[in-house]
């Protein structure tokens, strides 16, 4: 089969050919995404960060309240606010560590995980209605490479605010 310059990448002219900036491309899309999102949160009673908190929670123990913040991108200070509410919800449980009763140990309770689990079932509800435009393989690819490039160190290690880790 006949490769074509669109194929390889190149203009007739052996020119790169152009493409849109991948923020140009992903801005929008999360913009959509998020604002897809919102009424499903709604919905559920929830803002974006104490979902964010709420899917967290989920993936990783946390020791403490700052290291959350840290690993959600979140000020410290203004997610305390966000705990407050989930915990008094019965959302979220913030227990004394026993090794240093000054920090709070984070976890889920029950109703959080059914809460989680029943907004995230509802928020991929209408990803899959996005997704489901793409072919199957390229659909597979999509996440993959999505997965792939949200886990990076650099765009994981970073504080909020703060520049890249130089570590």
């Amino acid at each position: 089969m006949a490769e074509n310059a669109a194929d390889r990448g190149t203009t007739s002219g052996g020119r790169p050919t152009a493409r849109p900036d991948l923020a140009a491309m992903v801005v929008p899309l999360g913009r959509a995404l998020m604002a897809a999102e919102q009424p499903v949160l709604d919905a559920h009673g929830l803002t974006m960060w104490a979902y964010t908190v709420l899917l967290y929670l989920d993936e990783t123990p946390v020791r403490t309240q700052a290291a959350l913040a840290e690993a959600i991108r979140a000020d410290k200070t203004r997610i305390i606010a966000v705990l407050d509410d989930l915990e008094a919800r019965e959302l979220i449980r913030r227990q004394p560590d026993p090794e240093d009763r000054r920090v709070r140990l984070l976890s889920l309770t029950t109703e959080g995980r059914r809460l989680r689990d029943a907004a995230q079932a509802a928020i991929q509800e209408g990803e899959e209605r996005l997704l489901s435009r793409l072919p199957a393989a390229d659909r597979a690819g999509f996440l993959r490479s999505l997965h792939t490039l949200s886990g990076l160190p650099e765009l994981t290690a970073r504080k909020p605010g703060r520049g890249p880790s130089r570590t």
